[in-house]
């Protein structure tokens, strides 16, 4: 990977910041790039990629040149910075990197990267650009863009807590804070706390009389505004998020065809990524907190007549008991091991917690140990650390 990428990647220890004043004197140096652009920003606590890939591919079927950029990596740096559903290819997007660190004066690699992936959206003419947050919402490196057309708001959770507050409200406050001047459109699978937040403010509720017709393990179905509806990614959680992605598209009158066939495109790794090999089944996931591996454990209860295990490692400021709650009965055995990862949580810590959930758990160093030695239905979970690892080794050991 060229050095500028590394560069980047470790600017100050690739630590967070918050606030947005070092992300807007960055691209104001950049010749302010998002000014250029029609931005959909997207918050939440989970299901944001899963939110902005429909979006994404609603846009592209509908003929719109789209930058795409999200967090955290799966497979690769560059799988975060996409162009019409493409990741951009290294030798394009360096050149916006380069100038992006030239300008970064005591910039984060958030920062950075946040900076160069607008650039380089305006720059390879893209009309359109979904952009994640990276944590929270009003404070985050991402809401120093100018102006945005719609702001979107996915599941909301207690995590972070000790960043973003530890009540519903608290949370809510930050993630609202992407909301400015702009239509916002909120993820109906939300907690009562989180509707009663939003409801005064105007928002739009993605529950235009949603109704799940078939959930499967490779496809879903759904009646949403009378009109038909499916997906290629599982999960019924996937139906709200997408039912978002279509509250989206109407406020940029997209046609509906365009609707269908862009949520019918989407496709995203680490979440609930089902590949089959060796006669396995790997079900390969990031979720990392109790909300987020709702529907893994959904998913897992479809398989309950074989032989599950679970491939488990998780971040030291993740709640692991309450994961690994969601998660109790719908595995044989798990195989704790540690991501790699400077926040991993303590290897001995983690596999104690395993042991109160579950009957036989086993202790190993590393994902690929674990696979070497998993069979039948194998669910690696847990943190997006080591989901490339795992992928790299299920399709091409």
């Amino acid at each position: 990977m060229n050095s500028v990428f590394s560069a980047v990647a470790n600017l100050n220890g690739g630590g967070i910041r918050f606030g947005t004043a070092a992300t807007r004197n960055l691209l104001n140096k950049l010749g302010s790039p998002d000014n250029g652009l029609k931005i959909i920003h997207v918050a939440g606590t989970n299901g944001k990629g899963s939110t902005a890939e429909y979006i994404s591919r609603v846009l592209i079927a509908a003929g719109k040149r789209t930058g795409t950029f999200t967090s955290p990596m799966v497979q690769s740096f560059f799988d975060q910075f996409k162009i019409n559903g493409n990741p951009m290819e290294e030798q394009i997007l360096a050149p916006y990197f380069s100038a992006a660190l030239a300008a970064a004066d005591g910039a984060t690699s958030f920062e950075v990267q946040t900076a160069a992936a607008l650039a380089a959206f305006l720059g390879e003419g893209c009309e359109y650009a979904v952009v994640e947050c990276g944590m929270g919402g009003k404070y985050d490196a991402t809401n120093a863009i100018n102006h945005k057309l719609v702001a979107v708001i996915s599941s909301i959770g207690l995590e972070h807590t000790a960043v973003l507050g530890g009540t519903y409200a608290q949370i809510c406050a930050h993630k609202a804070g992407i909301i400015q001047n702009c239509p916002a459109v909120v993820n109906a699978l939300q907690p009562r706390e989180v509707r009663q937040y939003f409801a005064p403010l105007g928002v739009i509720f993605a529950d235009n009389g949603l109704k799940i017709l078939h959930s499967g393990i490779d496809e879903q179905e759904f009646l949403y505004g009378a009109e038909h509806y499916r997906l290629r990614m599982p999960g019924t959680a996937q139906v709200y998020n997408a039912a978002a992605a279509i509250e989206v598209a109407k406020l940029l009158n997209i046609d509906k065809r365009h609707i269908y066939n862009g949520l019918l495109q989407a496709r995203l790794a680490g979440r609930l990524q089902i590949l089959h090999s060796r006669g396995n089944t790997y079900i390969v996931d990031g979720g990392h907190n109790p909300d987020g591996v709702a529907p893994l454990a959904e998913l897992l209860g479809k398989f309950s007549s074989q032989d599950v295990t679970l491939i488990f490692g998780s971040l030291s400021d993740k709640d692991i008991n309450g994961v690994l709650t969601r998660l109790s009965g719908l595995a044989s055995r798990v195989y704790s091991v540690r991501p790699p990862s400077p926040r991993s949580s303590c290897l001995n810590t983690q596999t104690a917690v395993c042991k109160k959930y579950f009957a036989a758990v086993e202790q190993l160093n590393n994902v690929t140990d674990a696979l070497k030695k998993a069979s039948g239905v194998v669910a690696v979970c847990g943190t997006f650390t080591f989901l490339k690892e795992a992928l790299n080794w299920i399709e091409n050991e």
